[in-house]
């Protein structure tokens, strides 16, 4: 089923046309819990890999906290099936028990953990977005690449994982490789996605308010310069009009293609690449949720209408299971002159 954004409030261009030049296209990616194959755009799902061509490794250091315990991938999927089978029983008999003793066991062993991993990790599939799903991805420079892969390291380097990208040609690929390792253990659970499809949606975004010019700043802080679009303006944000465009006009939350960068957890700072100093632009979001309470008026109108069952526990809209940095997003921004130079992280 796709996935359709409800229509913004108002035409915040109109209202403010030094906004118009500042519109960008983005891709919404909607991931949703499914079972991709490796033919298929996902997050967290099977990548179309040749099966001679070595599996990228991430050669730390891992660094163990000695909080956590160090879990592998299977006990993390074990662990969210026997959550899954625990909330399906108890919406079907309420009266039913919360854990079998063989979950309860299960939980247990798993949580023990396993010895914390040395040497070489091998990372993870993250996504797989392929540009007939996508047309608005593009390789940096001239590359004729039609897919691209993001895999990381699950241990913090030193806040997060460390991202990998790989740009290829599908058509390439002509031998698969069927079973990829995996890492023997993940530093948290919320660093391993669970598979889902995609259905993408292009939308219109503007800049984060912090990246606009003072003078536009000050009238979009302005409630009557507010006052032509009447009742479209949510009266909750009279105080602060400048939070209206903040959260239902300018970017969209979630996984994305492309856009305007997420601020928050910092102001605006340069993305310039280390190797050419070129502005870096917007590539992947990769997010926690698809929406929270501040943009919950980006929710799709399919999921308001009949929201996707998530087990007991998971935040509201965490599709994909993820959690980074307590929540936040990690955005991923590439040169525009050649898919050669290094990308960079950025955590919001």
């Amino acid at each position: 089923m796709s996935r359709t954004t409800p229509p913004r409030p108002l035409d915040v261009a109109a209202l403010f046309p030094q906004l118009a030049p500042l519109a960008r296209t983005a891709t919404r990616l909607h991931p949703l819990p499914g079972s991709p194959s490796a033919h298929d755009s996902s997050v967290g799902g099977p990548l179309l890999w040749p099966a001679d061509e070595p599996w990228p490794h991430c050669e730390g250091p891992h660094v163990w906290d000695r909080v956590n315990a160090a879990l592998s991938p299977d006990d993390v999927r074990l662990l969210r099936r026997n959550r899954a089978a625990a909330a399906d029983r108890q919406r079907r008999d309420p009266q039913a028990p919360a854990a079998t003793p063989e979950e309860l066991a299960t939980e247990q062993r798993i949580k023990a953990g396993r010895p914390w991993p040395e040497g070489p990790i091998a990372m993870l599939p993250v996504a797989q977005l392929y540009v007939r799903d996508i047309p608005l991805l593009r390789p940096p420079g001239q590359s004729e690449a039609d897919l691209l892969q993001v895999l990381w390291c699950p241990f913090d380097h030193p806040a997060h994982p460390r991202t990998a990208l790989y740009w290829r040609s599908a058509a390439e690929v002509t031998d698969v490789l069927d079973a990829p390792p995996e890492p023997p253990a993940i530093q948290f659970p919320g660093y391993l996605p669970e598979p889902c499809l995609l259905e993408p949606e292009e939308v219109t975004e503007y800049p984060n308010f912090m990246e606009l010019s003072k003078e536009l700043q000050q009238q979009l802080g302005d409630l009557s310069a507010w006052e032509a679009a009447g009742a479209a303006v949510d009266s909750a944000y009279a105080a602060a009009p400048d939070e209206f465009y903040w959260e239902r006009l300018s970017h969209a939350p979630g996984w994305k293609v492309g856009g305007w960068t997420r601020w928050g957890l910092t102001d605006p700072m340069p993305r310039l690449c280390p190797e050419c100093g070129t502005a870096m632009d917007p590539l992947l979001t990769i997010a926690s949720t698809e929406w929270d309470d501040g943009t919950e008026s980006w929710a799709p109108e399919e999921e308001q209408a009949d929201p996707t069952p998530l087990p007991p526990g998971t935040p509201p809209a965490n599709f994909t299971m993820l959690d980074l940095a307590r929540g936040y997003d990690l955005q991923l921004h590439v040169c525009p002159v050649s898919p050669d130079h290094p990308h960079m992280d950025l955590i919001q």
